[in-house]
């Protein structure tokens, strides 16, 4: 099996390459080949040295995706994008990256499939931000795609075209939409999600963390660790139980941003909420309210996926995972 993933250098990028470093195969498959891809250099693990290939590129750049795609990849993780809070700040370069980049891919896979017969299977990062406002008490599955932000915006396009070239049989695609990724490693990004990680991430190493929003938001959280498992169950399930809509709300824990900090406080003390500084940020918080904040994602759990349920859970897996397991 030939494995490509889009976007390799990102955090779930890089935990997805983890996992499957530490379990070489895909549905029975052993990964013969793996191309890693981003705009910055990933990393290749030990147990890949003699069978990957890091590549820094451009995705929207004439001709890259036809490079990508010409070494036929069983499997495509694409999880490229620009990041929402920068989507919305700088316009052109949100529709190049997260649509113009896309569309660049899926078209290199069906011509490449025009030549002999080629269909891999697609797994492709959507977002909950494809949904806005007013929402009910809980969005369901038949719920429509009305984003309030140019990178729901992107995302909702994407949706529709993996759909449609997957009805026309130029790839097997799943959409996976995303909860936010909480708590997420490493420093803090451009996402304008991104305090509902620095709230807990900081404090646990003992820095001081800011909240730009008030502790009665509300939003649709699930673990780095959920979401390597929703792209690897995406590649290796049996997609007919699908169907047609191919685009599938991931299940998560709905919570209060207040719920958050109780849970930091159970789990790490009351030394760690005192390192949250409020400061409230106006556009920040314009752009949170317009996102949905809790979903029926019975579909997507009747199809095998799985996700956390209570923060204290996903506290205590990034304390697993990133911290060595203990708080120093």
């Amino acid at each position: 099996m030939h494995v490509l993933v889009i976007g390799a250098a990102g955090m779930v990028g890089r935990k997805l390459i983890e996992k499957l470093a530490a379990s070489p195969a895909l549905n029975g498959r052993d990964i013969e080949r793996l191309t890693l891809a981003d705009a910055f250099a990933p990393q290749v693990p030990p147990a890949f040295q003699s069978i990957a290939k890091s590549l820094t590129l451009d995705l929207a750049a004439p001709g890259t995706a036809e490079t990508l795609i010409a070494g036929r990849p069983d499997v495509i993780f694409h999880l490229a994008a620009i990041v929402s809070g920068e989507a919305e700040a700088d316009f052109d370069k949100g529709y190049a990256v997260n649509l113009d980049g896309t569309r660049a891919l899926f078209e290199a896979i069906r011509h490449e499939g025009q030549r002999t017969p080629y269909a891999p299977r697609l797994v492709f990062a959507s977002s909950v931000a494809v949904f806005g406002a007013p929402f009910p008490d809980a969005i369901g599955d038949e719920f429509f795609t009305t984003p309030l932000t140019s990178y729901g915006t992107q995302k909702a396009i994407t949706e529709l075209l993996l759909s449609d070239y997957t009805r026309r049989g130029f790839f097997d695609g799943v959409g996976i939409r995303l909860p936010t990724i909480c708590v997420r490693p490493g420093t803090p990004n451009k996402a304008a999600s991104g305090f509902f990680s620095n709230i807990l991430r900081e404090p646990l190493s003992g820095k001081e963390a800011v909240l730009p929003v008030g502790e009665d938001v509300r939003h649709w959280f699930a673990s780095p660790r959920s979401a390597v498992g929703f792209f690897l169950h995406a590649a290796s399930m049996e997609t007919a139980p699908i169907g047609p809509r191919r685009n599938l709300t991931m299940p998560g824990l709905s919570a209060l941003v207040g719920e958050e900090i109780e849970a930091l406080r159970r789990v790490a003390g009351e030394k760690a909420v005192s390192l949250i500084r409020r400061e409230p940020d106006p556009v920040i918080a314009r752009i949170v309210a317009g996102w949905p904040t809790r979903f029926d994602a019975s579909r997507a759990t009747q199809l095998g996926f799985r996700a956390e349920a209570t923060f204290d859970e996903i506290i205590r897996i990034h304390i697993e995972d990133e911290l060595g397991g203990s708080l120093s």
